[in-house]
């Protein structure tokens, strides 16, 4: 049997998906791996565990079907930050997309004629997820780790040094930096001059298609595969997720919810909106004859995990933990509206649309004749209400969609599903394979094989 491996190394785990020429998912690996919060604002992972999660993976589903792949090709979370020393050694553990450090200066400059610049050349909200900002408060919190920082890199690239040895970026992860310019396919000077760094302490940017040269023997090993299978490059998980889902023409749009969330369509020009409340990142460059492929939207700190948060502080319970069927029993039975109660989901400050790393949560209505399955309802509505805000912008800037894709955890909920129908008032169609980002990683890895022969 011939296979594809997407590698989606994601924000709590690693998974590596195994896909046949069909897209039918043959096998899946994930590896787990904690977040770790020394100080307040602060989210960070330690590198080396990313790692070995991901060989583990690829190991671990190489000797589930008992052959070597046709190809593996990477997806990633967006906006990890790594500063490492001349040898390639970590100084910093990976800052994430959810760390706050940086909130300060991401304020200062937003607004800036420079930060309208930023956004306008880079497509990348000014915001203290993004590496720019990140960079920039080492450069003034941490001057020694700055000085004696060789490159600037985030977790794929970090992945590929140890697997090959080389520093390379794919255009579309670099898209979403704050760095780089996608129109020009380069680095983008204003954002470098801000950050205070040089084009030579950034990985080397590729074609998302780019196939890298021969993993080290050792590095297989550990995997248990052959040096000359193909490695690609891929994308960042955003994009390929909208690739994976099939969202690829005007008025389709996906919604994923699993950890944080997001609300995407797929366009062949970056949709700036005055009011930088959305993103543009590159999925494919142009070519010859085919023009460039973005993937526009807006991504939320307050997906899954806010539910996670709630079940925790008001019953005491895991959203998987088979006590809270009775409480999603009671709360089916609340009306759409919850009754005049609300709940606006910023509990971990947030990105798209206010962009506001200062944002809280609350419910707004209460009054005596709430229960705690209003709240309940109110928690799940107040979610979709936030991803609905994030679909008017893209409606407003980029045009009417018509039908969404649905993928993540959240699907895992019918009712969930349901009430996004309610909400957005458009048609929900839950994507059949929950591969994601991984399936869309396997489908461009299929792709670059194919460009080669």
């Amino acid at each position: 049997m011939t296979y594809f491996i997407g590698l989606d190394i994601g924000t709590s785990s690693t998974k590596a998906v195994a896909f046949d020429h069909s897209e039918r998912a043959v096998g899946e690996v994930t590896r787990h791996y904690p977040t770790l919060s020394p100080k307040p604002d602060w989210q960070e992972q330690d590198p080396e565990q990313v790692v070995r999660a991901a060989t583990s993976a690829v190991k671990k589903l190489v000797e589930m079907l008992g052959q070597a792949p046709a190809s593996i090709a990477l997806s990633a979370a967006m906006h990890s930050l790594i500063a490492v020393d001349g040898k390639g050694q970590p100084l910093t553990r990976s800052i994430l997309w959810s760390d706050n450090r940086a909130a300060s200066i991401a304020s200062q400059l937003k607004g800036t004629p420079l930060g309208k610049d930023i956004y306008r050349h880079t497509g990348t909200p000014i915001h203290p997820m993004s590496p720019l900002p990140k960079i920039a408060w080492l450069r003034q919190h941490e001057p020694a780790i700055f000085q004696n920082t060789a490159k600037f890199l985030g977790i794929k690239e970090y992945l590929l040094f140890q697997l090959f040895g080389e520093f390379f970026t794919d255009q579309s992860m670099a898209s979403a930096t704050g760095l780089f310019d996608a129109a020009r396919l380069d680095w983008h000077g204003p954002s470098l001059d801000f950050a205070g760094i040089t084009p030579s302490q950034l990985p080397q940017h590729v074609s998302p298609f780019f196939t890298l040269g021969k993993i080290k023997p050792a590095a297989a090993r550990s995997m248990g595969i052959p040096t000359e299978i193909p490695w690609v490059i891929g994308a960042s998980d955003g994009c390929l997720a909208n690739l994976g889902a099939g969202a690829m023409s005007p008025g389709e749009a996906v919604l994923s919810i699993g950890t944080s969330g997001a609300l995407r369509i797929t366009t062949h020009h970056p949709v700036y909106d005055p009011s930088e409340r959305i993103f543009n990142y590159l999925l494919f460059p142009p070519t010859a004859d085919q023009p460039a492929t973005y993937v526009t939207g807006g991504a939320s700190n307050n997906g899954a995990v806010v539910y996670e948060w709630f079940c925790r502080q008001f019953f005491g319970l895991s959203p998987s933990a088979k006590g809270m069927e009775r409480h999603r029993a009671a709360m089916q039975q609340v009306p759409l509206g919850c009754d005049g109660l609300r709940f606006q989901p910023h509990i971990l400050g947030e990105r798209a649309p206010l962009w506001d790393a200062a944002a809280t949560g609350s419910f707004q209505g209460i009054r005596p004749f709430h229960t705690l399955a209003h709240f309940h309802r109110a928690v799940l509505e107040g979610i979709l209400w936030n991803m609905k805000a994030i679909g008017d912008v893209l409606e407003e800037v980029a045009g009417p969609y018509h039908v969404i894709f649905a993928n993540g955890g959240f699907t895992k909920m019918p009712f969930w599903v349901e009430m996004a129908g309610e909400i957005f008032g458009k048609k929900i169609i839950v994507s059949g394979n929950e591969g994601g980002p991984a399936l869309g990683a396997a489908m461009l890895g299929k792709r670059a094989l194919e460009m080669e022969n």
